[in-house]
């Protein structure tokens, strides 16, 4: 008979780490969702922080909660919450108090670009050396916030010309750090996207 196979628990190269998640209606599902994962394993605190913002997957109604291109909604429904993530509203989270901001893609960057509240914690979190990585479309929100101009990044191609505008270098490469920003192009990218965070934060201090 095969033997039982246990369950892993988490890695300790993140421990004591807490990275917020941002994500709007129409994420990117596995945007979120590997990050989530793979950081959680590491040891991470991951904070999910839905913004009730942006157009709704249908069906759409007022109690809906923030939900991804392809249905997964926020809380998760299939991982428990309490064990590998919380979710907690924007004005609960501190940037002081965390380590890291992950913004997936999709369309929800397009929603959360022009949230000034949103921008503002970007960039408070900025300004406190933590780490801010986006994939995809998220490094929209990165403009909005003006942090791209001087700096090297990547992004999916529909936001080459808009980085560049803004007055960033950019590159073609699966991730690209530029001191405390991690920037991926697609959802191919996630395992170097997802490595780039993790060293990051495993050399950081508070």
């Amino acid at each position: 008979m095969p033997e039982l196979v246990k369950r892993v628990g988490p890695g300790t190269k993140l421990k004591g780490k807490k990275v917020v998640i941002l994500a709007a209606h129409e994420f990117e599902d596995v945007e979120l969702l590997y990050p989530f994962v793979r950081l959680s394993e590491e040891g991470a605190e991951v904070i999910i922080v839905p913004v009730k913002a942006g157009l709704h997957p249908r069906p759409a109604f007022a109690e809906k909660p923030v939900t991804g291109r392809y249905g997964t909604p926020i809380p998760l429904e299939v991982f428990g919450e309490g064990e590998r993530y919380i979710v907690k509203k924007l004005e609960e989270v501190k940037p002081e108090d965390i380590d890291a901001v992950i913004i997936p893609g999709g369309y929800s960057p397009d929603s959360l670009r022009i949230i000034p509240e949103v921008l503002d914690f970007i960039r408070r979190a900025h300004e406190q050396g933590k780490i801010i990585a986006a994939i995809c479309h998220g490094p929209q929100v990165l403009i909005s916030a003006g942090l791209v101009k001087g700096r090297k990044v990547t992004s999916y191609v529909a936001v080459k010309d808009d980085l560049i505008n803004a007055g960033a270098e950019f590159i073609d490469q699966p991730v690209v750090r530029d001191g405390n920003i991690i920037t991926a192009r697609v959802p191919d990218d996630l395992p170097e996207f997802c490595l780039a965070i993790i060293e990051a934060l495993s050399k950081s201090t508070k």
